[in-house]
């Protein structure tokens, strides 16, 4: 298994961070590594979607744990490999703390983990800045 993560503390409420991740379509407003997102049906567990990196082709994922203003869980699976990315706010008297962890699990997630999560652990605090931003300049 590999993983590794990021976190920001974010000025706003859980709710107003979780009213993000909930418009799926929009990842890509506040999300730089994101080129297209979508989701068939609600945003809750079980539910599934498709997610285009902006460099990389397009993956379905599936929405495996959703927690309301709290966290959400997105699986993709990878040729022997899973990856995972796990979304986890935690409420601040200063506003919220969003935590992101990606997970490679399985026989090649040593490999995915070295040729895919480099990309992705470089964007990371990108990505968070921009959740940030969104979130305490939402109306």
């Amino acid at each position: 298994m590999m993983q590794f993560e990021e976190q920001i503390v974010i000025a706003a409420p859980p709710e107003k961070v979780f009213t993000l991740y909930k418009n799926v379509t929009t990842w890509s407003s506040w999300d730089p590594d994101v080129k297209t997102s979508s989701i068939e049906g609600s945003f809750s567990s079980g539910a599934s979607g498709s997610l285009q990196p902006s460099s990389g082709p397009k993956a379905k994922i599936k929405f495996t744990e959703v927690m309301p203003n709290r966290s959400f869980t997105v699986e993709t699976k990878l040729p022997l490999c899973v990856m995972r990315f796990e979304h986890e706010l935690t409420s601040l008297p200063s506003g919220t703390s969003a935590k992101h962890r990606i997970t490679f699990q399985g026989l090649l997630s040593a490999f995915f983990g070295r040729v895919i999560g480099y990309q992705i652990r470089k964007g990371l605090p990108n990505t968070l800045q921009g959740l940030k931003r969104a979130a305490e300049h939402q109306s």
